[in-house]
């Protein structure tokens, strides 16, 4: 199974709660952090809800 990479690459000041949560479950807490995660459907209906916040690269 192939991994995604994901780079937090905006910050949270002025989001919902929710996306904050959502980034938060896929271990991304600063500006410039990376987390690899596998490529699912969970992990892409997250990817999904905080698009706009994040940089997604094939691992």
């Amino acid at each position: 199974m192939a991994n995604l990479k994901i780079k937090l690459i905006k910050g949270f000041a002025g989001r919902k709660d929710d996306q904050i949560a959502t980034a938060h479950s896929l271990g991304l807490r600063k500006i410039g952090q990376v987390s690899i995660q596998p490529d699912n459907a969970a992990t892409k209906g997250k990817i999904a809800k905080i698009s706009h916040l994040i940089e997604v690269t094939e691992a």
